[in-house]
């Protein structure tokens, strides 16, 4: 194909393409972690500690390595090199060393021929623990005794605050937040502990390599993150470790921390045996980080017309035992906090502590889900004050390109909040259902017992933004590699995890466009064949990978014309606009933009409550979405669909429950997530503004619907039971006032 023909093509929109794993996942023929075999292959299992905090005093190994079958029993003495990793800095023992900081914390390691033998070698591993007392109280924790005595500084751009179990504070001033104003309104808010509860739970397999190097096939959301901190507990060079890409069922931020990677490969490199691991279901609710649950104090000032003059807010999360991404979950909570509204006068105090709870890090929505809760419950708090129409009032309000952020950052981007808010407020929900009706369709289900006598109709409406891509000077960069064969075809290798959000196939679109051939090629994503392409998250992936693909396509047709040749082999590395720190004081970036770009939502929520009951139903669901622009839209309505479910699960019924650390509700059977009953219909209206330094215009759109679903829905529920509610999940008990 000619120069000026593929010229042609790049002018052309962006062709959809068939999702290139709809196929064998509706078949069963898709290949998860967990379906991964190898030939002489052992089986591992982990022991758990009973404790959410004690003393290890003795491991005893004997009586497990005596059972038939086991091949090797390892604690943290068999691991050969760093002791610890972390995301944001190493402060998780591979293997608890000398004490155990919650519940299912890892202790030791064993490998057998047959799972069940491997099990009750685990089971057969004998440790002594001396109690400690938990701390299980966010609040409390600055003043308790330090969890991580020895942790790691924090190092530049972070605030000097030396009290105990501070993982990070931050502090966001603009302004004078005392200003007066003629009407205020607080509250305070807490959100519930929510879990990924993604289907696959962890499973993957460790494969030495007879050279001392190992081969680790994995569902993960970020391959070389996870090499750059297996790598160096195995003692190993990066090059030794391989991490491969094995299908995903599902992730939402679940998988970006390690679970199995380094246990593992352990067993594989000291058994010289392939050693596969896979989670149950209650394994795996310990086995992974959650959501934050999160206290937050708000108040709200504003002019008698409805003009918002001052936003004050704290806002404490609990990060449990370990950092994991707390310091950037806990920034997002603060920057994103006011929501999409322009206000001068801004004081937010953020602070992410260590408990000894269940470890928390990143979760869709990622910190914006938690403050857009209480932020949107304000806004509606603010508009019955001022007996100003809701919409109305978040409309005099909407920031938009030119304004400025919070962190002090003007907006240079696409932001069309206006638009937005108008278009989803324009929806228009079905008639109300004639009453009596079928008990299934009434709130609660089958669980109603009633007529439907008590049944209330509520409208709720909310906005909510986030950040795309990675912020506050991170180096955030996606790599992709192009090989053109000499009879026209292509393969492209990228390392974006595709965790069914399609990033695979906005891979594939972008190739096919710019090469000007659909005989293209995507390569299984692995660290041995291309460089990074960061995490599948942060609603990032389709923007970097785009950008990536596209950069190294048209590398490769300019090598060929240059060359002359028709085979090359070409990797380019794509880069974002540039990002910068906030003030570690102020919060205030001092330089340029600390956010790459942002991406909003908005929501108009039906619910019907039996009041008498404190059962729910949403009914009907209509949002408005920011997507810069759509490369396809089946895919965006289903990121838009799926957000809003697990929304409506932190709204409604989805809370990890604890006991003295311990969770108490480590199954499906306790941890409700929404059904395809408990679905609405969701009408979705894309609104696309294309975002001017992205690739095609493209936005990210994976977690803004989540971001805002949660405060709608809530908001609904108010409307039809005149109660606050300040909490979600919301219970029954508080609906009915009991």
């Amino acid at each position: 194909m000619s120069t000026a023909t593929r010229t042609l093509r790049r002018g052309r929109a962006v062709p959809s393409t068939r999702r290139v794993d709809a196929v064998p996942k509706v078949t069963g023929e898709f290949a998860y972690s967990s379906d991964l075999h190898a030939a002489g292959m052992l089986w591992g299992h982990t022991v758990r500690s009973p404790h959410a905090h004690a003393r290890i005093v003795e491991i005893d190994v004997s009586g497990a390595l005596a059972l038939p079958g086991v091949h090797a029993v390892l604690t943290h003495d068999d691991v050969p090199g760093r002791k610890t990793y972390g995301l944001e800095f190493a402060d998780q023992p591979v293997l608890a060393i000398d004490r155990v900081r919650y519940f299912g914390e890892a202790v030791a390691v064993v490998a057998a021929e047959e799972p069940e033998q491997a099990r009750r070698a685990a089971a057969a591993v004998r440790v002594e623990y001396e109690p400690l007392e938990p701390v299980t109280d966010p609040e409390r924790a600055t003043e308790m005794d330090p969890l991580h005595p020895d942790r790691p500084t924090m190092g530049h751009g972070y605030r000097d605050d030396l009290r105990p179990n501070v993982v990070r504070s931050m502090r966001i001033a603009r302004g004078d937040p005392d200003t007066p104003a003629d009407v205020s309104v607080e509250g305070v808010y807490e959100v519930g502990q929510q879990d990924q509860a993604f289907l696959g739970p962890e499973s993957g397999i460790a494969i030495p390599d007879g050279e001392g190097g190992v081969d680790i096939h994995v569902a993960t959301q970020w391959l070389h993150v996870d090499r750059d901190q297996v790598a160096p507990c195995l003692d190993l060079e990066p090059e030794q470790v391989r991490i491969h890409l094995a299908g995903v069922g599902g992730a939402f931020g679940g998988r970006e921390d390690l679970s199995i990677q380094i246990h593992a490969a352990l067993l594989a490199l000291r058994t010289n045996r392939p050693v596969k691991m896979v989670y149950n279901r209650e394994e795996s609710f310990v086995g992974h980080i959650h959501r934050h649950p999160a206290q937050i104090w708000a108040e709200h000032r504003a002019t008698r017309e409805g003009r918002l003059v001052a936003v004050r807010m704290r806002i404490l999360v609990d990060g449990g035992a370990y950092a994991s991404s707390s310091t950037a979950v806990i920034s997002n909570a603060c920057s994103f906090a006011v929501g999409p509204y322009a206000v001068d006068n801004v004081l937010i105090d953020g602070l992410a502590v260590y408990t000894n709870n269940p470890p928390c890090g990143a979760m869709r929505g990622f910190g914006a889900v938690q403050t857009c809760f209480a932020a949107e419950a304000q806004m509606d708090r603010l508009a019955a004050a001022l007996d100003i129409d809701p919409v109305e009032l978040r409309l005099l309000n909407a920031l938009e390109t030119g304004g400025t952020l919070a962190t002090g950052q003007v907006v240079t981007g696409s932001l069309p909040t206006r638009d937005v808010i108008r278009r989803a407020a324009a929806l228009e929900p079905p008639e109300q259902e004639e009453l009596p009706r079928d008990v299934l369709r009434l709130p609660g289900g089958a669980g109603n017992t009633t007529r439907g006598e008590g049944v209330r109709l509520g409208v709720g409406f909310a906005v909510g933004f986030k950040n795309i891509c990675y912020s506050e000077g991170f180096d955030d960069y996606c790599a992709a590699r192009v090989v053109l064969a000499e009879d026209g075809s292509a393969e492209v290798h990228c390392a974006a995890a595709e965790v069914g959000q399609g990033v695979s196939d906005v891979i594939l679109q972008v190739a096919r466009l710019e090469l000007g051939t659909d005989d293209v090629k995507l390569a299984s994503g692995s660290t041995a064949r291309v460089g990074s392409s960061g995490s599948a998250s942060a609603s990032r992936m389709t923007w970097m990978a785009a950008g990536a693909v596209q950069t190294a396509c048209r590398a490769a047709l300019e090598e060929c014309d240059r060359t002359g040749r028709a085979a090359v082999d070409v990797e380019r590395i794509y880069r974002h606009p540039r990002t910068f720190p906030l003030d570690p004081e102020t919060g205030q970036v001092t330089d340029g933009q600390a956010h790459v770009a942002l991406a909003l939502a908005a929501m108009r929520v039906v619910v019907e409550v039996d009041v008498e009951l404190g059962l729910t139903r949403v009914v009907w669901i209509g949002t408005a979405q920011d997507v810069g622009k759509a490369l396809s839209r089946t895919a965006v309505e289903g990121q838009i669909e799926g957000g809003t479910a697990q929304g409506l699960g932190l709204a409604l019924m989805e809370e990890i429950k604890t006991r003295d650390g311990a969770i108490t509700n480590a199954s499906f059977t306790d941890y409700l997530i929404p059904t395809f009953l408990d679905m609405p219909p969701v009408v979705s209206e894309l609104v696309e503004d294309p975002e001017p330094d992205a690739p095609y215009g493209v936005k990210g759109v994976g977690e803004p619907p989540t971001v805002v679903s949660t405060a709608a829905i809530v908001a609904a529920l108010r409307d039809a039971t005149g109660r606050d509610l300040m909490r979600v999940p919301v219970r029954p008990d508080e609906i009915v006032g009991l």
